[in-house]
């Protein structure tokens, strides 16, 4: 007669085996769904990038692969970054045609708002997007795309235009629209994205030279 112990070690084992082959058999789906769907989920990354690159960037100043002009930043006072951050290089028939920064405003109402800004080879904005937030949802948060137009006031605008003085909200004397009682979350867009500029301009003659596209952009000597 079998003993009550030798039945529970049998009954132990069975279901010890059972969980084993389910958890087996369960890692090979996973496995297979992952194998069959991180291509999809690939592409369908690499399109969202791109499509937002273009919103910033119109796609007619390049004929280059501008995601693979991706390169390394290092951390930069006029960037606003504290990490690194990336930067695409266009170009059009060989030549240097524009540049995509990622850029950080760290004085936003509640905290960092990333950006995305588009500058073509003169040195003149050619978009600019909010790509993460906290800013007050119904009041700071209209620096958003998909929540009102006025991000779109960059396009055109460049270091000299306007000039200096005027790179402030209209409340502060400048020429940059701003939604009464949420000055504070504009101010710090208009301030990176002029810094930004700043930051083109400084590091322009490395964009042009075809030689530098694989090299990330050295910080500068102190």
């Amino acid at each position: 007669m079998t003993s009550p112990l030798q039945a529970a070690l049998r009954n132990a084992l069975r279901t010890g085996v059972i969980l084993f082959v389910f958890a087996v058999v369960g890692t090979a789906m996973l496995a297979f769904t992952h194998d069959r769907t991180e291509p999809t989920i690939t592409r369908g990354q690499l399109a969202a990038k791109r499509a937002l690159l273009s919103q910033v960037l119109p796609a007619t100043l390049y004929d280059n692969d501008l995601l693979a002009s991706q390169q390394s930043v290092p951390p930069d006072e006029l960037l606003g970054t504290r990490q690194p951050s990336a930067l695409w290089l266009a170009r059009r028939g060989g030549a240097f045609s524009g540049v995509v920064l990622e850029a950080v405003a760290p004085d936003g109402y509640s905290g960092d708002i990333a950006l995305l800004i588009g500058i073509d080879a003169d040195g003149t904005v050619t978009g600019v997007r909010v790509t993460t937030h906290r800013e007050t949802p119904g009041l700071g948060d209209y620096i958003d795309r998909a929540k009102s137009p006025w991000i779109e006031q960059f396009i055109g605008k460049s270091l000299m235009n306007p000039e200096p003085k005027h790179w402030k909200v209209a409340k502060d004397g400048g020429a940059f629209d701003a939604r009464a009682g949420a000055t504070i979350t504009p101010r710090a867009v208009v301030k990176a994205v002029r810094s930004a500029l700043d930051y083109f301009a400084q590091h322009r003659a490395a964009f042009v030279e075809p030689a530098r596209e694989a090299q990330p952009v050295k910080e500068k000597s102190p």
